[in-house]
């Protein structure tokens, strides 16, 4: 990446400030020697700005950047003194966002050991597995999820919120050096189909990430930010990751309400949210607070943006919104901003500083311009493939989404939806998300899901689940009737299921799976 951006937008985020010489050159000296992991990040944080508020939790309680590294720092020395670990070893951090959740991780790279994030809405099995699977030497877990631990091999070391604290407590003093390895981030895939898998993720080798999102996402040094969306997902990792790096203010609740969100975000003069998708239709189902909270940003990803949602959102927030479109794989491919989405409300926007992104035909040629092909993107934090030792499709440097897309005349970049999702029905293509999004304009419906079923006539048949807003009400067939209205016959879905929410999993994405239960039922 070109040195004149990397300075121009680290200068306009307010990273280059000047401050006191000696803290400088210890912020300089943490990335020299620890690199640009999160444990890097929060001692180069901590050497500039020891004493600004690093994390707030739910209950009010915060932390400086100097006593959040502390604990981290004598969680690693307790964690090797105690149990023995070592770099290449697994962690797993079972945990909703608080701050014992970020020491657990911190802990981990410090010691090169690997942190494995484990979403909260695994069941026991599945958790086994992932146990098996990443050969875990330790487990850290919040207390309610106790229950889902007790069928786990018993070498596994299983902290809950009590141990964990006790080991704190009772760390001998040292230093801590850097690992002869860099420990790596493991983000399990969401799992929306069957078991999770594990996804290596690289630790940045310098500004470059950073400054791809703070260019077009404009967080600034030392914002006050609420991070909503799970830390154990990519998004709400990187979420993490880019507040250290600003030295930010992260408030941080267990669970999501839209209520106590709001509450919080006017509470702490929050300038930044960074959500998923359904989180902000939650937001918009409850009153907005007065005052308004003074949010500058609200950064989304992890799932498809309903079409109307833009537009609802930044009418009532501000042109705030900002949507992230990438992977646990891929990380980031495009990002669309305010302007974008004002513009062109399903847009996933245009692909960052320094991202490659190219939509190509099943031959790996690139297709024109309006063409509905395959997404590949190439960045600088692609995965190094997954724990099981397979890989994704690659091309040319560039890694398959697992997208289909198009992008315009304009250069956005438009999502179809996944290439498993795209069903042929009579034989005609069909994309459910196509229809899924003009249904989610109907001022009736709340959420939409469309999903391909089997049909013993025409191979496939479209299925369309809706959520509807309270006392509202719609008929199967006027909903077929405007489908039929805009798009092609074979697009009109044969079912037609009102639910009262759409099945989600932790993350915000649809489970297709629960879904095709109510056409087998």
């Amino acid at each position: 990446m070109d040195l004149p951006f990397v300075v121009g937008t680290l200068t306009r985020r307010g990273l280059l400030t000047p401050g006191r010489p000696t803290r400088v050159a210890a912020q300089l000296n943490a990335l020299r020697k620890w690199g640009w992991s999160l444990a890097g990040e929060l001692r180069q944080a901590a050497a500039r700005d020891p004493d600004r508020i690093a994390v707030v939790d739910d209950r009010g309680t915060e932390s400086t950047y100097a006593e959040l590294l502390d604990r981290s720092t004598r969680l690693a020395r307790a964690l090797r003194a105690g149990l023995g670990v070592q770099a290449g070893d697994r962690i797993a951090v079972l945990c909703r966002n608080h701050p014992g959740l970020v020491e657990t991780i911190v802990a981990a790279t410090l010691l090169g050991a690997d942190a494995v994030l484990v979403n909260t809405g695994l069941s026991a099995a599945q958790l086994s597995t992932v146990a098996d699977e990443q050969q875990l030497r330790v487990l850290v877990h919040d207390d309610e999820f106790t229950d889902r631990t007790l069928g786990l091999p018993p070498d596994l070391h299983r902290l809950d919120e009590r141990a964990r604290a006790e080991l704190i407590g009772s760390a001998l003093p040292g230093e801590l050096q850097p690992p002869e390895r860099d420990g790596r981030i493991i983000v399990l895939t969401s799992g929306t189909t069957g078991t999770p898998k594990g996804a290596r993720r690289p630790t940045p080798s310098g500004f470059g990430p950073l400054v791809s999102i703070i260019d077009r996402i404009p967080v600034q040094a030392r914002d006050r930010v609420m991070i909503a969306a799970p830390v154990f997902h990519t998004w709400g990792y990187a979420a993490l990751q880019v507040g250290f790096a600003l030295r930010a203010t992260v408030v941080l609740h267990r669970r999501f309400d839209p209520a106590a969100t709001l509450d919080a975000l006017v509470r702490h003069r929050c300038q930044v949210l960074f959500a998923v998708p359904v989180m902000l239709q939650r937001l918009l189902e409850v009153p907005p607070p007065d005052p308004r909270p003074p949010l500058k940003v609200v950064a989304v990803s992890g799932s498809a943006l309903p079409g109307g949602l833009p537009a609802q959102f930044m009418d009532a927030y501000g042109d705030v919104l900002y949507n992230l479109y990438g992977s646990t794989e891929a990380s980031w491919a495009s990002i669309a901003t305010p302007t974008d989405l004002r513009q062109a409300p399903t847009t996933a926007g245009r692909p960052p500083h320094g991202t490659q992104l190219r939509i190509l035909d099943d031959a790996g040629e690139p297709v024109p311009a309006g063409r509905v092909g395959r997404i590949f993107v190439g960045n600088e934090m692609l995965f190094e493939g997954y724990t099981s030792g397979t890989d994704r499709n690659r091309h040319d440097g560039l890694l398959d989404t697992g997208d289909l897309g198009r992008v315009n005349a304009e250069g956005l970049l438009f999502v179809d939806g996944r290439a498993d999702d795209m069903i042929v029905s009579g034989g005609e293509n069909v994309f459910p998300s196509e229809v899924e999004q003009l249904l989610a304009q109907l001022p009736q419906v709340r959420e939409a899901a469309v999903i391909g079923v089997p049909d013993p006539e025409y191979g496939q048949r479209l299925a369309a689940f809706l959520g509807l807003h309270p006392g509202e009400t719609l008929d199967p067939e006027a909903v077929r009737e405007y489908v039929r209205h805009y798009l092609a016959r074979f697009s009109v879905p044969r079912d037609v299921v009102f639910v009262k929410y759409l099945p989600r999993n932790t993350t915000g994405k649809v489970l297709t799976r629960d879904l095709r239960r109510y056409i087998a039922g």
